[in-house]
This record gives C-alpha cells, structure tokens and sequence, in this order.
C-alpha cells in the first residue's frame, strides 16, 4: 500500500493536473483506481504549496464526468440495443426494462447524485442513465455536483493530515459514513416531498 501510495504521489507530482485527470477518468468509469488513493495525496501536494487545491479538486471532478460519460455513452449506443433484443434471455424482459427506464427517467437525478457519493454504485450509476437515455444537462449537472463533493472531501483530508495513509484511509472511512448517513437522510426527505405530491 505505501508503494501504491508512492507511486501516485511520483504519478501526480509529475503529471500534475493532467495526472488527477486521467486517474480519476479512470475511477469514474469501471477501471478500479481508488479515489481514496487518488485525491487525499493531491490535498497532499497542495498542502506543500506544489499545486492549488481548488485546481485539484476541480480537475478531479472534471476527470468524474469524462470517465462517467464513457459508461454513460457506451450503455447508451451498446447496452441498449443488447437489452432490447436480448434482454428476455438474462431476466430483464421488455416489460421490466421499460419499468426500470421510466423510474430512472422520473428520479434519475437523485439517483446520480448520491449515486457518485457511494462506492462502487458510483462506477455504475452511468450505466442506467446511459441506457434510460437521461438528459445530458441534468446528468452532468449532478455528476458534478456529487463527484465535486466527494473530491473535495478527499482532498481535504489529504490537505489536513498528509501523507499518512493509515490516518488517511480512517478518516476517508468516517466521512464515507457520515455521506452515508447524509444520503439516507436525502433519500427520506426526497421520498417524502415525492409523497406528498
């Protein structure tokens, strides 16, 4: 682990933006690059005044969108038309895939956005907003805002604490579950208004 965590120091140091960039592109789609150990050593570098924070964070998220919108592209104009025609063989009839496509389509934003803040529902939650064929406004808008948040959580620890990984990896596990908390306490409140309308 501490020469993973080396090497994306190194990695990030001599990319520099470009490197969170593309690592986090990575992340985003179903390549398994941890953002845990991505974003907490660029708080790092920040910290030592070798990049902007904000730049960091920034670039961090961009890199969220662009890996997202390759799942989001590729359930688009590949998963579909496999589904459509060959669903019915693995489960997902066209009756089922239709009830699934109008539910993302009705809550497909909430879905994105907490859908970023999870782990590995976050790799994935491009994939029904591909196939659903979710609007690309709404789905980048709450792509970013999730993946902006996450980012900067991240960033933050490795801004505050360094390059102890051990402390790192604590404290990302307790923000994951106060987002966990936050997200089910967004769930009940969106459930709730649903209701009411």
């Amino acid at each position: 682990m501490h020469a993973l965590v080396q090497w994306l120091l190194d990695t990030i140091g001599t990319m520099g933006y470009p490197g969170i960039f593309l690592l986090m592109a990575m992340e985003s789609s179903i390549i398994p690059v941890p953002s845990e150990l991505v974003m907490p050593p660029a708080g790092y570098l920040a910290f030592q005044g070798k990049m902007s924070i904000v730049a960091a964070i920034a670039c961090g998220t961009a890199g969220s969108l662009v890996g997202a919108y390759a799942n989001y592209f590729a359930a688009h104009y590949l998963g579909r038309p496999l589904i459509i025609k060959y669903g019915r063989y693995v489960l997902i009839p066209p009756d089922k895939f239709a009830r699934v496509e109008r539910f993302f389509l009705s809550h497909g934003e909430i879905s994105t956005f907490i859908g970023r803040l999870l782990p590995v529902v976050r790799h994935l939650i491009s994939i029904p907003a591909g196939l659903s064929g979710m609007n690309h406004l709404r789905f980048s808008l709450y792509t970013l805002l999730g993946a902006g948040i996450w980012c900067s959580i991240l960033a933050g620890i490795g801004y505050v604490i360094g390059e102890n990984q051990q402390l790192i990896m604590q404290y990302a596990h307790q923000a994951l579950a106060w987002v966990l908390l936050f997200s089910a306490l967004l769930i009940g409140v969106y459930i709730w208004r649903q209701r009411r309308r």
